[in-house]
Parts: structure tokens; sequence; C-alpha cells
């Protein structure tokens, strides 16, 4: 049954993991995630699930524990913050060009280089546009509560394992160390091997099997006609994934003059700088992104026919900013306003921005 308990977002991760069934949790100890492990560490559910916890001696190791593990259709994760995530960036192409469905945890720290512990928002380039190489995505949730911590981990592996594809959590140190009450799920049991072999028997690597031919998990084609065919068998899977899998929340956006757009711990802020325009007479409405790939133009440019200007808040010098003036095409005023460097900016401070650059034209 559901459990209410008060637990740190990166807790709540690594509880929901157990809970949900994950087979195999590999990482590497990294301020602000490091709880993750240490949870899943201190509660060993190879005792009450058989899931498998493994300290790697790297992130390059733990994502690519995680290949091995999907290759065989387990329910695998990792976790890091942001240098830990950049090590990753070429076992997560691998992953891609494999098409393998793993969950991959991002509580995003301050940089560039080792930068701080503090809260950021700076890697959204890196996990919206392929921080690693050639042309792939992964579809990439950002969580705004410790509730959509746990949450996300059920619906990363749904979304995984339906399109066999990579899935990023992308949090941040705030959301990641804060506590908050949250409903735990019901604990699944994981898959068994012959549920394995049903369910995924067209790809897992299960052993050969009589009735069937092999099954290979590779990312090499060195003929490159053949690696292109793959290339558009990728690209139109993500074409799908953009029409169905669009994900975010519209926050007072009924009668407004202007529109916020806002993921993450930026996105609770805007909500109570909605409260103090609203007492200044300003009429503001937030998108609170879900889903940061597949972004959600659609809803960003049907909002921005009906309001004046659009204020993106972030906490990086600016970043998801050019996708939201991509979706709009230039027909209305977009501006960014974003604290960096592990800095979090205030309900005011977003406010002030606002008034800067909209109401004191």
């Amino acid at each position: 049954m559901k459990e209410l308990k008060l637990m740190k977002g990166n807790e709540a991760i690594a509880e929901a993991a157990i809970r949900f069934g994950v087979d195999a949790y590999y990482g590497y100890p990294i301020t602000p995630q490091s709880e993750v492990m240490e949870y899943l560490m201190s509660e060993q559910p190879h005792l009450r699930s058989g899931m498998v916890v493994l300290q790697a001696e790297s992130e390059i190791a733990s994502i690519h524990m995680v290949y091995g593990a999907a290759g065989g259709g387990k329910k695998a994760m990792t976790s890091s913050s942001s240098p830990g995530i950049s090590l990753m960036q070429e076992g997560i192409s691998y992953l891609a060009g494999a098409e393998l469905p793993c969950l991959i945890v991002n509580v995003v720290r301050g940089g560039p280089g080792l930068g701080t512990i503090q809260p950021s928002q700076a890697d959204y380039f890196q996990s919206t546009k392929g921080g690693g190489h050639g042309d792939y995505h992964m579809i990439v949730l950002a969580p705004s509560t410790v509730q959509e911590q746990a949450d996300f981990v059920g619906l990363g592996f749904d979304l995984a394992f339906k399109y066999r594809i990579p899935v990023m959590m992308q949090s941040d140190g705030a959301i990641g160390q804060m506590m908050e009450k949250v409903w735990l799920p019901e604990s699944k049991p994981r898959w068994t091997d012959e549920e394995i072999e049903k369910q995924h028997s067209d790809w897992a690597t299960t052993g050969k099997k009589p009735n069937r031919e092999r099954n290979i998990i590779t990312s090499l084609e060195l003929q490159p006609e053949f690696q292109e065919q793959h290339n558009h068998h990728l690209q139109a899977k993500y074409r799908k994934i953009e029409e169905t899998e669009v994900l975010f929340e519209l926050i007072n956006c009924d009668d407004i003059d202007y529109l916020l757009v806002a993921y993450g711990t930026s996105a609770r802020i805007c909500q109570k700088t909605m409260k103090l325009a609203e007492e200044k007479g300003y009429k503001l409405g937030l998108i609170r992104l879900i889903t940061l790939w597949p972004f959600p133009k659609k809803p960003i440019i049907e909002l921005s026919k009906n309001v004046k200007g659009i204020l993106a808040v972030e906490m990086s010098a600016g970043q998801m900013v050019e996708d939201v003036k991509l979706a709009v095409n230039g027909n209305i005023k977009v501006e960014h306003f974003g604290r960096y460097g592990g800095m979090i900016p205030s309900p005011k401070e977003v406010l002030e921005a606002f008034e800067q650059k909209f109401i004191g034209e």
C-alpha cells in the first residue's frame, strides 16, 4: 500500500526505485546527490526486493554497467551530479545508439568545472541537446517537488521501455536536498526472467533461444548507409515522442498579459512571483515545463498569441530561453532572467526583472 513519509528528494528517488522493482543501481558519490546511493545502501534492497546496488569505481564505469544490465532487459539506473554526468556522456550516447532503456538522475550543481555544490539549472543544453556525440535525444523529466522525484522514477522507466530510450530526471541541488511529505508508491515485484523474455524477446540479450535469432546489442555500424538507416529510425522515434509525450502544467494562464516559463526550482519561485505581481496589478501566468525534451513548443506558441511578452526564468545564464525563442519564432518579445553559479533567485528578484524588462519600457 502507499505510504506517506517526510523525506529528502534524493531519498525519495531511492525509495521509489526499490518499490518500483528496479533491478540494479550503479553509481558513484558526488554532492549534492550522494544520498541516493547512501539511502539505497542503508536500506539493503537486495534483501527487500533483490535489487543490486553497487558503487562503481567511477561515473564512467557506472554508466557502462547500466548499459550491460539494460541490455539484458533489466531496469537499471544511475545518479550523479553535473561533473559526473559529463563523464557519462560517451556511455549515454552508446545507450541511445543501442536503444537501451534506463533511468539517469542528474541532481544539477553550479558550474562550469567543479564549480559549487549549490543548485543550478545550467545542464539544460547538455541534457536536451545531446551532451554526447551523434544525433540522439533522451526524454528529460524536470521534477519540481519531492513527490515528483518519487513519481518520475516510475514514469521514467515506463517511458524508457515504451520507446527503448534513455530517460533523464533532471533535478537540482535544492529539490534533491529539501524535505517534503511524499506519498510513496506501492511496491511492485521485479520482473522475472520469464517476464523479460516475454516482453522484450525481440531485443534483450536473454540468451539464445531455439525459436529466434540471436539478439545483438551494439551501437556500432561500419557501413554508413546502414548507419544512416538506423539514424532515420531513431529520428522517426523522436518525432513520435515529440507528438505524444509532451508534459507541462499551466498555472493561472486563463486571463494574463505576460507569461513566465520555468521548470524545477525556478517554477516554484515563479509561483510566489505571480502572487507578488497580482498585488501590484500585473496579470502573470506560468507554464511549468515537466518534459524539457520533448520541449512543449505547441502550448507556448498558443499562449504567446494572447500575451504581450514572455519571461524565461532559469538558474543559468540563458539556455532554456533559446528554445522559447525558437518556439515563438520572433512573433513576441522573449526575455531571460537567471541567477547562476549556484545562486537561487528570489521571487522578488524575478518580479523586479519582469518590471525592468517589460513594464519600464
